[in-house]
C-alpha cells in the first residue's frame, strides 16, 4: 500500500506462542524490532517474564499472557489479549513439543500429545483469531510447520504426521480467510540450534550429518527465522498466503 513502509508493523498487535526460548523468542523479537507490541506466550511465568525482559530492555514494546496452548479457554484468553490492546493483527502459532520414540514403544498417550499440542491447538487458536482480524479486514495467521512434513525421520512419526497436517491446515485456512483480508502461512525450519534439539546437537555424528547435507553447511541460528516472519507479518507479504516455506540453509533442495 502506498505510503506505507513495506516491513514496518508500527501499530500492529502479534501474539507468538512458544516465544520464551528459542524459535518463538527469535520471531517475537523480529515483530518487535519492525515495531509491532508483541504479546509473549508460555505456559511458565517465570521464563516468560524472563524473556520479556531482555526485550524491554531494549526499549520494545511487549506484554506477556502466561497460558497453556491446549486449553480449551485459549478463545477467552484471545479476547482478554484484545481488550487489553485493542486489537490483534499477527498470531504466530509456534509452540510446539517433539517426541522421540521407536514405533514400537509409542503409545495413545504419546501421540495424542503430539495433536493436541502441534495441530489442535494451532488451529484452534486461529479460530478464536479470526473474528477479531475480519472486523478488522486485516489478519496475518503464521504457523510453525518443520521439513520433516516433506522429509520423514525416523522415531518423531507423531510430530511428522502434526506437522503435516498443519502444512494442510495452512492452505485450507488460506482459501476461506483471504476473502477478509488475512493471509494465513507456515514457516516450516530446518536445523536450528535451540533448547528443543539439545539431544541431537549433542550428538556430533548427527551434526556432521546434517552438516554434510545442508547446502549452507551449518545449522541455522533462531535469529535467521526471524526475517521471514517480519516479511509475512508485514504489508510486504500482503499477497503471500497458503504457502508452507522451508528455512533450512538448503537442506531439502540438494542431494
Amino acid at each position: 500500500m502506498a505510503g506505507i513502509p513495506l516491513f514496518s508493523l508500527a501499530g500492529r498487535v502479534a501474539l507468538v506462542t512458544g516465544a520464551s526460548r528459542g524459535l518463538g523468542f527469535a520471531m517475537a523479537e523480529g515483530l518487535a524490532e519492525a515495531g509491532a507490541t508483541v504479546v509473549l506466550n508460555s505456559r511458565h511465568a517465570d521464563t516468560l517474564e524472563a524473556a520479556a525482559g531482555k526485550l524491554r530492555a531494549r526499549g520494545l514494546k511487549v506484554e506477556t499472557a502466561a497460558f497453556d496452548v491446549t486449553d480449551a479457554s485459549v478463545s477467552r484468553t484471545v479476547e482478554t489479549i484484545v481488550g487489553q490492546t485493542g486489537r490483534l493483527d499477527i498470531v504466530i502459532a509456534n509452540a510446539g513439543v517433539n517426541h522421540r520414540a521407536a514405533l514400537a514403544e509409542w503409545t495413545a498417550e504419546d501421540w495424542d500429545r503430539m495433536l493436541a499440542t502441534n495441530v489442535t491447538a494451532c488451529f484452534f487458536l486461529a479460530q478464536s483469531a479470526a473474528p477479531v482480524m475480519r472486523r478488522q479486514g486485516y489478519g496475518r495467521i503464521i504457523f510453525t510447520t518443520s521439513i520433516t512434513a516433506r522429509r520423514g525421520r525416523a522415531t518423531i512419526h507423531g510430530y511428522v504426521a502434526a506437522k503435516s497436517a498443519l502444512a494442510g491446515i495452512t492452505r485450507s485456512l488460506a482459501a476461506e480467510l483471504g476473502t477478509y483480508g488475512i493471509t494465513c502461512n507456515a514457516i516450516a525450519p530446518g536445523y536450528f540450534e535451540t533448547e528443543l534439539n539439545v539431544p541431537l546437537l549433542e550428538n556430533p555424528d548427527f551434526v556432521a550429518f546434517v552438516n554434510g547435507r545442508v547446502a549452507l553447511r551449518r545449522w541455522g541460528k533462531p535469529h535467521e527465522l526471524a526475517g521471514l516472519a517480519v516479511l509475512l507479518a508485514s504489508e510486504a507479504g500482503s499477497y503471500i498466503t497458503g504457502q508452507d516455506i522451508a528455512v533450512d540453509g538448503g537442506l531439502t533442495t540438494t542431494l
